[in-house]
């Protein structure tokens, strides 16, 4: 074999080693985006678990307060349907959120509630587990940015498409969820 030829064999060699690199990484970032998104899951199964102990709770002090706590009730069960991806959930969450913050205004007209532990510990346990949830988020987004950013950039843009890689939703929340209901206590 002569110069040329070990050229051009170094040379496939070096693009073969590239693409599996890319391939890799590729794999990697498709592989954490799907493991921060079971995080969010995990967060979001949990907010819906202690959302019925809320409403039962609010269901003794405030039985006439029906058509809210239904709504509550409705929002829960939309948003802990399975099999929704990253924007339907956020769009359920979103419900689910603004129909909390009129569970919570509600509560404001019950003094006794206000006061009641179990009521305290709930919504402390919520509040906790919506910042978990904005924090896995973050993450999630994070690598759905970086995973976005390796399918839509040239050269990588070549082995994601061979391969079947395409762009992850984000996980964004509506203006309106973001607006912490008014509270006092």
């Amino acid at each position: 074999m002569d110069t040329v030829g070990w050229i051009v064999l170094v040379v496939v060699a070096l693009i073969v080693v590239w693409a599996v690199a890319q391939y890799n990484g590729l794999v990697r970032l498709r592989n954490l985006v799907q493991e921060s998104w079971r995080q969010i899951d995990v967060e979001l199964q949990r907010r819906h678990d202690l959302i019925p102990n809320l409403v039962e709770t609010v269901k003794g002090y405030a039985a006439h307060e029906r058509s809210t706590l239904d709504e509550v009730t409705a929002a829960r069960a939309a948003a802990a349907a399975p099999g929704s991806g990253p924007a339907e959930q956020a769009q359920q969450e979103n419900v689910l959120t603004q129909a909390l913050g009129r569970l919570f205004a509600v509560a404001e007209a019950y003094p006794d509630l206000k006061a009641n532990q179990n009521f305290l510990q709930l919504q402390q346990e919520l509040t906790n587990t919506e910042d978990r949830v904005a924090a896995g988020r973050r993450f999630y987004n994070a690598n759905v940015r970086s995973l976005n950013t390796k399918v839509e950039t040239f050269p990588t843009n070549l082995i994601a498409g061979a391969f079947g890689f395409h762009r992850e939703e984000y996980f964004e929340i509506v203006e309106a969820a973001r607006q912490v209901p008014g509270v006092q206590f």
